[in-house]
């Protein structure tokens, strides 16, 4: 395996831990959320969630299609993000840690895209590419709802 190939399956390990630990944190937010925002965050939370879960999937796949294993346990996962965020009580705060989880992933995700280009795996490139575009209109909508 060449050292390109290399950096690439741990840019996309590194994206599928980050997404695996989003997904259990906005997931814990939806069942948590209280407030005044309750339906809305509650809805909101709910599809982020859905669409982190179907991610992962993707992700682990494409890990497959370079001829590596995909992480198999919470462990494995979990060494692969960031270290969890303290948790969040109010919906503010909840929708204040989801930005800066967004936007951490999407910095991974552009180092991921660069990495995938570089090994030459252009479909890669376009899954991150469109995970990247996700994660940038997520993260508009929950800036837009905090001012």
């Amino acid at each position: 395996m060449t050292t390109q190939t290399q950096t690439h399956i741990d840019a996309l390990n590194a994206v599928l831990g980050q997404t695996f630990r989003l997904y259990v944190q906005t997931h814990g937010y939806h069942w948590n959320v209280e407030g005044p925002m309750f339906r809305q965050l509650h809805n909101l939370f709910e599809a982020q969630y859905q669409n982190l879960w179907a991610a992962l999937d993707e992700i682990a796949e494409r890990i497959r299609t370079q001829g590596a294993y995909a992480p198999a346990s919470v462990a494995d996962l979990m060494a692969l993000a960031a270290p969890e965020a303290a948790p969040a009580q109010s919906a503010k705060d909840m929708v204040a840690k989801l930005v800066e989880e967004h936007e951490a992933i999407a910095e991974t995700l552009r180092g991921a895209i660069s990495a995938a280009g570089e090994a030459g795996d252009e479909a890669s490139a376009d899954l991150l590419t469109g995970r990247l575009a996700w994660h940038e209109k997520e993260l508009w909508m929950m800036k837009a709802s905090l001012r």
